[in-house]
């Protein structure tokens, strides 16, 4: 052994034989000898003599290395040297360095073939047709010499495909050229010889070496897409490749290997004249019974790639081909394969490059057309149903991970929810075209699964339930309604079902969503509204034991009640019995430790006991019973507060604010005129339940959650009770006026809005009080031009300001397009006129969201209404009109569109040329009776 064969060792060595300075000797060592000028004629000596298997690779490796870098710059004779040498070995033969050479690289393992083939692929990449034309026909008389020699053949022909022919890689325009170059030479001179080549290959080793042929095939697959297809499709041949398939002494790689080249075949690029020729002749149906097998062996899934590629190519002819013959064989054709379809779709791994959904939209949009359908077109519709029934279910292998819903769990649910999308399009499509197969196929399914054992798959019972829900969306409202038709038998069955598997989260969520789609059932099926409301109250639904299924009911029950309201007042003591005690966990001081948002729940027990038909003195027992205790644990929270917790536990906060939450919804139930008019007790109730909350800012007036809170429960008080709310808004108000923070001024802006829309001129001293405040603290967060955004400006704070800016604008249209701009006038306020007018002006001339834009020109167009109609000259806002002329007309009339974000054809900025015309107009008659004013904004 040599010193560079020690240093290559040494350098492949990964474990802690040699210390590292050693090795770094040894790395060195190596790459002084790549740097070599002959390093190519190095490394070939190095193959002729050394059976180091590390060392042969470097050699290759390097001989790579050094022709992609110098090839360009060698002499013909480093080139001849080169080629010769490689051809040699890669024929199983010695290369003859000094008369010593003993060494054949084709003995050794299947990396240094590969890596022999690469080089060998290089030197046809530059030199085939024109240097080195005879490659491939001096490589076929050396195929008999030993199978190695074939072996190499195929990696050579395989590498080839893979580092320039196929498509299945992005190539350049270069490689695209060259590629063509090959294959046109090849074409023309080799491809016959090369066919016939395999062909002999397989009848001799196909019993004493299937995996050399297996390799044939494999290589013969790659080259069917660009080589004359009648080379292929020929008697001998195609006889040769079923007789493979069908062989069952021959090994299943071997078989699916025959297999995948008459996929190739079939799905080769063609006139679809000639393709339906070929399709017709293969008579595949001799190879339908192999998918029947082991759906694991590669065999089986060989086969089903080609009997599912196969009828993709039939159904595409069906639809290609006008002629009456072309379609009568495509239709016959597909008839025959289509069992053995659903048989693999059903039953087998299906390779990615078919797309089921696909191929069974494009063979149902075959019928849509057609009326009325064959027996056979029918049966096949019901099989695909059943091909969509099995696609949906879940993995039971993931069955413990779905219930828990752990991160497996979740991913596999997601994954799930997205591929069932297209499925779920399909059934519809299906139900369009055959009805009465498809509601006779979900009655079926769902038959099934109620008469189901507890053994029953917990998967198939959902995929039932999910059958009959996504059902729902082709459903017309008639029909949902109609207690004679479908509905009628499916949903009493479903209500009168306790599935044996109903405490698995899956098949408890989808059973609610299901009754939830099909509510309107209930309308005019009011019989049955005890058996729904069972569903949703029992230990089905908010008593589940599963804390997901719990959530979700809650919410789909709220839905349920606000469609069905007014036939459910029957039933509201029997409502409210059966949820006592989950009213009870919000009236206890642990909710901190509860899993659910018991908001929906009170929301429906509002929505309920909130109805006019409710007699009055019960509708005051109820909402006293509900709205007492859960006062009574505010009340004791605020006082352990004050006397031993001033700033309040997490505990405690989680409380109180589940509370006002429990609270709010509760209160959403009730409409303004029966709290104000009808049933004043009512209105009452919520006036001391708002003025007792009002205190939670008293105590925690630093505590945001509750502030927020208290917020929201203003939010509705204000639409429950009207303009009653108003003695409590004063103490409210300056409580709720917070010192700087971005995010509190929005939610106190949003507070103002929905008061100044809701009464108008009613909040003006509300307002005259509050405006200098807000004013002073808005312009003193907000930059007086853009809020920037650079590099990391997509932070929190950023957010907030941006967000704070827009409700700000927001706050300021509200206030003009509701009668109150004269609160900018106000001695305390008109400090700040000139920071607004100089904001608005920036953003109307400069901000990038043109919808904001509009809304400060809005501002702006209102406030000339307002403040520019007097008639005789006479100013209302000294300065104004000059303002308006020279800096608003100037810079956002003008300017400011001939920035490119200022887009004619958009909605926001364009408009209507006839209303820009008259606007101008109507501005500039009123601008040029005064042009006086005595102060400037600038």
């Amino acid at each position: 052994m040599d010193d560079l064969e020690k240093a290559i060792l040494i350098s492949f060595d990964e474990s802690v034989t040699f210390d590292s300075v050693l090795k770094s000797q040894a790395v060195a060592y190596v790459q002084q000898i790549k740097e070599n000028p002959s390093i190519c004629r190095i490394c070939i000596e190095k193959l002729s003599f050394c059976k180091l298997a590390q060392v042969q690779f470097w050699c290759l490796q390097c001989l790579h290395e050094a022709l992609l870098v110098k090839y360009l710059s060698m002499t013909p004779d480093e080139k001849s040297y080169i080629r010769k040498s490689v051809f040699s070995i890669a024929c199983y033969e010695a290369v003859d360095v000094n008369g010593n050479s003993s060494v054949k690289v084709l003995d050794g393992p299947a990396f240094l073939k590969n890596k022999l083939a690469q080089i060998v692929v290089f030197l046809i990449y530059f030199e085939y047709p024109l240097i080195w034309p005879s490659v491939f026909m001096d490589f076929l008389p050396n195929l008999s010499k030993d199978a190695v020699v074939i072996d190499m053949f195929c990696r050579v022909l395989n590498a080839l495909d893979d580092e320039l022919i196929s498509l299945d890689y992005p190539r350049s325009g270069d490689e695209v050229a060259v590629a063509g170059r090959i294959k046109d030479a090849m074409r023309a001179q080799c491809v016959p010889q090369i066919v016939r080549a395999w062909y002999d290959i397989i009848l001799m080793y196909k019993n004493s070496s299937p995996e050399l042929c297996t390799s044939v095939l494999d290589s013969m697959r790659r080259y069917i897409s660009w080589i004359d297809i009648g080379l292929i499709v020929n008697d001998a041949y195609i006889q040769m490749l079923f007789e493979l398939m069908l062989m069952d002494v021959l090994p299943d790689q071997l078989r699916g290997a025959a297999a995948i080249v008459i996929l190739a075949v079939v799905t080769k690029g063609m006139d679809y004249k000639s393709k339906l020729t070929i399709l017709q002749s293969l008579q595949i149906s001799r190879v339908f019974a192999l998918v029947m097998g082991d759906s694991d062996s590669e065999l089986v899934s060989s086969v089903a790639s080609l009997v599912t590629g196969y009828a993709n190519e039939v159904l595409e002819c069906s639809k290609r081909l006008n002629s009456e013959d072309g379609k009568g064989v495509s239709l016959e054709l597909l008839n025959e394969v289509l069992p053995s379809v659903f048989y693999v779709m059903k039953n087998c791994e299906v390779d990615s490059a078919f797309s089921i959904v696909q191929f069974l939209s494009g063979y149902v949009g075959t019928m849509k057309s057609l009326s009325p359908l064959t027996e056979m077109q029918l049966l096949h519709l019901d099989q695909i149903l059943e091909v969509i029934r099995v696609q949906i279910q879940f993995d039971p292998l993931y069955r413990s991970n779905l219930d828990m819903l752990d991160k497996i769990g979740r991913e596999e649910e997601d994954r799930m929810v997205e591929f069932r999308k297209d499925l779920f399009v399909l059934l519809r499509n299906v139900g369009r075209v055959a009805p009465n197969v498809t509601h006779n196929f979900i009655r079926n399914s769902l038959s099934s699964a109620v008469t189901s054992s507890e053994k029953r798959n917990v998967e198939e019972v959902e995929a039932a339930l999910s059958l009959f829900y996504a059902l729902g969306e082709s459903l017309q409202d008639d029909a949902a309604r109609n207690r004679t038709g479908l509905l009628g038998e499916l949903v009493p069955m479903l209500l009168l079902t306790r599935f044996p598997c109903h405490s698995n989260r899956l098949v408890a969520l989808v059973y609610l969503e299901t009754i939830t789609r099909y509510m309107k059932f209930f309308l005019d099926n009011t019989q049955y509204i005890p058996m729904a409301l069972g569903a949703f109250l029992d230990e089905r639904g908010v008593h589940h034991s599963n804390v997901n299924v719990r959530r979700r009911a809650s919410h789909l029950f709220t839905r349920f009640v606000k469609l069905l309201k007014p036939k459910l007042v029957p039933y509201v003591e029997i409502i409210l019995q059966h949820l006592q005690d989950k009213v009870a966990e919000f009236t206890r001081m642990d909710t901190a430790s509860n899993e659910e948002d018991g908001s929906h729940i009170f929301e429906a027990i509002g929505l309920l006991i909130g109805m006019e038909d409710v007699p009055p003195d019960k509708q005051s027992d109820y909402l006293s019973s509900l709205l007492s205790p859960l006062c009574q644990q505010v009340e004791v929270a605020l006082s352990n507060a004050k006397a031993h917790n001033p700033g309040g536990s997490p505990a405690q906060i989680a409380d109180i604010k589940q509370i006002i939450m429990a609270i709010n919804a509760l209160s959403k139930g009730f409409s303004e005129r029966l709290a104000t008019a009808s049933r004043p007790s009512i209105g009452l109730m919520f006036k001391q339940t708002l003025d007792f909350l009002l205190q939670i800012l008293v105590v925690f007036p630093k505590i945001e959650p509750l502030r927020c809170k208290v917020t929201s429960f203003i939010h509705s008080m204000v639409n429950t009770l009207g303009a009653s709310v108003f003695p409590y808004l004063p103490k409210a108000l300056e409580q709720l006026l917070p010192e700087s923070q971005p995010k509190e001024l929005v939610d106190f802006l949003v507070l103002l809005n929905q008061l100044i829309c809701k009464f108008s001129a009613g909040v003006r001293d509300i307002l005259e009080g509050v405006y200098p405040i807000i004013a002073s603290r808005v312009f003193n967060i907000l930059p007086r031009n853009e809020i920037q955004s650079g590099p990391g400006g997509n932070t929190e704070e950023i957010r907030e300001l941006q967000e704070l800016q827009r409700t700000f604008y927001t706050f300021l249209h509200v206030i003009t397009t509701h009668h109150l701009s004269l609160v900018f006038l106000l001695p305390k306020s008109r400090g700040y006129l000139e920071s607004m007018m100089q904001l608005l002006l920036y953003t109307s001339c400069k901000h990038k969201d043109i919808p904001v834009r509009k809304s400060c020109v809005q501002i702006f167009i209102r406030l000339i209404k307002d403040w520019c109609g007097r008639p005789c000259g006479e100013e209302k806002v000294p300065g104004f009109q000059s303002f308006i002329v020279e800096a608003f007309a100037t810079n956002c009339c003008l300017y400011s569109v001939l920035d490119k974000s200022f887009e004619f054809r958009d909605t926001n900025t364009g408009n209507d040329i006839k209303v820009l015309k008259s606007f101008y107009q109507s501005l500039v008659e009123k601008l040029r009776l005064q042009q006086n004013g005595s102060l400037v904004f600038r």
